[in-house]
């Protein structure tokens, strides 16, 4: 496992970035697209069809997105299958294993903004009303409360599956570090 001062032994071309929802997975998959010039794919983008549905396609999506030689994505939706196929050809793995005080509060920060700006997300879903929370299992909130936990126990197993380096980031002062450091000295 690498830490966030670690050097990178290479310049990852396929990159998976895993932890619980809210840790800034899609930020951080965004600013390394930038970075090391891929193609980043919304992971949530693929499997989300209209009304919350799964979208029948999402499997081979995910293999065409596996397939390209230069790309980042979030590494979720094991569940489903997606997690194993973008494990299989990915070079690296990015691990925000951020504390759950910091992971609840930026989901919660980020429910709210979409919730009260009514803001479309994938395939013209919006957040549910708020009260959901209460009697919804499956929303994002109470998602995150079940599975906060979830990678700490999932990582080794998946990096040693897939034998991946494994970076792992525990605070967003260390993601700013890696980024800012090993990140850029990619050879």
């Amino acid at each position: 496992m690498l830490s966030a001062d670690d050097p990178l032994p290479f310049r990852p071309q396929r990159v998976v970035i895993a932890g619980t929802t809210g840790v800034g997975k899609s930020t951080l998959a965004r600013r390394l697209a930038e970075l090391w010039e891929l193609e980043y794919t919304e992971l949530d983008s693929l499997f989300h069809g209209p009304g919350w549905t799964t979208r029948p396609e999402f499997l081979s999506d995910v293999r065409r997105v596996a397939d390209g030689e230069r790309w980042v994505s979030e590494w979720n939706y094991f569940g489903s299958g997606g997690g194993q196929i973008l494990g299989e050809r990915a070079d690296l793995a990015v691990w925000l294993d951020l504390p759950r005080r910091i992971a609840r509060a930026r989901l919660l920060r980020r429910t709210l903004r979409r919730r009260i700006r009514r803001e479309h997300l994938w395939n013209g879903n919006v957040e549910p009303p708020l009260w959901t929370v209460f009697r919804d299992p499956g929303h994002i909130l109470r998602w995150e409360m079940r599975t906060h936990a979830t990678w700490r126990t999932r990582m080794p197993v998946v990096a040693a599956e897939y034998a991946l380096p494994v970076v792992r980031l525990t605070h967003p002062r260390e993601v700013g570090r890696w980024l800012a450091g090993p990140a850029v000295d990619a050879p």
